[in-house]
């Protein structure tokens, strides 16, 4: 099942570092399966406030995702951005294919009913 990790960062000072980063990440994650899906592209906000740049990476799955996100690849350039830019970054699995939302109401109902 597909896994994801997600940057909400925000906007700072431009840094050599940065773009020495950009570069290398790609190279982090293409082992492990990942690639961008989202890459601090223009984004328009529905609902609520949001000012910080987005960044999705998808992987196969959550191991894929964390043997990333611990390699040593990313480690030794994680600095290059962790020095100049504050975010939240979050990993999460992906919903199966075939998801059903239905089912998951049901089950609140469920729920609910006590």
């Amino acid at each position: 099942m597909s896994a994801y990790v997600i940057a909400r960062l925000r906007k700072g000072p431009l840094h050599e570092d940065l773009a020495e980063y950009i570069e290398r990440i790609p190279g982090t994650f293409e082992p492990y399966g990942g690639r961008f899906l989202v890459h601090v592209t223009p984004h328009e906000v529905l609902e609520g406030t949001w000012e910080e740049d987005v960044v999705m990476i998808g992987f196969p799955g959550l191991d894929e995702a964390r043997a990333w996100w611990d390699s040593d690849a990313y480690r030794e350039i994680a600095p290059l951005r962790t020095r100049h830019l504050d975010g939240d970054l979050i990993m999460i699995k992906g919903v199966p294919e075939g998801y059903d939302a239905t089912k998951t109401a049901a089950g609140l109902r469920e729920v609910l009913k006590g």
